[in-house]
């Protein structure tokens, strides 16, 4: 764990009664996750689309999936519906119904919420709850509720509910209008330099950059006020200001 400049952990304590908390790489692994769930899909594309399949590798659904983004900016910060219009597009292209399309999202969510926390996170979150409204934010498509992590958030936020990714703050926006805080007494957790730590600072929220891989910081960035490993570090140090305070 270690302290950077910018957090007074005193005035931090009194203050904060919100916790953000990213998920993709913060709460659980991201691209087994996303392999597995592309693996099913494509398994179903080659038993229900066949021919699509012949021509199309995952590699290519990913390119044509870009490719759609960038024809439909619109859409492209809610990555259920981008997924949803390239299968659409590319079974009618190939002959078969669209409405196949909504049984292909059903079996890529399915697996696509099948997450496995890191061992930190289900019994840091039961702690941090009884001190802190917690609500999660995502550029993705996780579904809080259909994880082994339902119940432990109070509110569950992605990019498609408020129209924005991050590092655009509208999914802090959304978190801190709904518990009826300001920014600085809002604390956010997650694991991009960029995404989640620089965006959050932009919006004048404190930010806790979690490492779990021993990464270096980008060095064009400012550091950290907060680096730790896991969750159980943030519950200690949280725990700790409280203490002092």
């Amino acid at each position: 764990m270690r302290a950077g400049l910018g957090i007074d952990k005193m005035n931090l304590t009194h203050r904060v009664r919100l916790l953000t908390i990213d998920l993709d790489d913060t709460l659980w692994p991201c691209f087994p996750t996303i392999h597995r769930a592309e693996d099913a899909l494509y398994a179903w594309i080659a038993e229900r689309a066949p021919g699509l399949a012949r021509v199309h590798d995952q590699q290519s659904l990913r390119r044509h999936r870009k490719g759609v983004a960038e024809e439909v900016p619109e859409i492209a910060h809610d990555l259920t519906a981008l997924r949803h219009a390239s299968l659409s597009a590319l079974l009618r292209d190939f002959g078969y119904d669209t409405e196949l399309a909504e049984e292909a999202m059903s079996v890529f969510l399915r697996h696509r919420n099948q997450v496995k926390p890191y061992a930190d996170v289900v019994p840091a979150l039961h702690e941090l709850k009884r001190h802190y409204r917690l609500v999660s934010v995502t550029n993705g498509n996780a579904a809080i509720a259909r994880t082994p992590l339902r119940g432990l958030f109070d509110l569950s936020l992605t990019a498609a509910d408020v129209g924005a990714q991050k590092p655009d703050p509208a999914l802090f926006r959304g978190a801190l209008k709904w518990a009826g805080v300001a920014p600085a007494q809002a604390l956010h957790v997650g694991d991009h330099p960029l995404l989640d730590v620089e965006a959050a600072r932009g919006f004048g929220m404190a930010a806790v950059w979690v490492n779990r891989d021993g990464q270096t910081w980008p060095q064009p960035l400012a550091p950290p006020a907060l680096e730790v490993a896991d969750l159980r570090q943030l519950g200690k140090w949280l725990e700790q200001t409280r203490r002092e305070a």
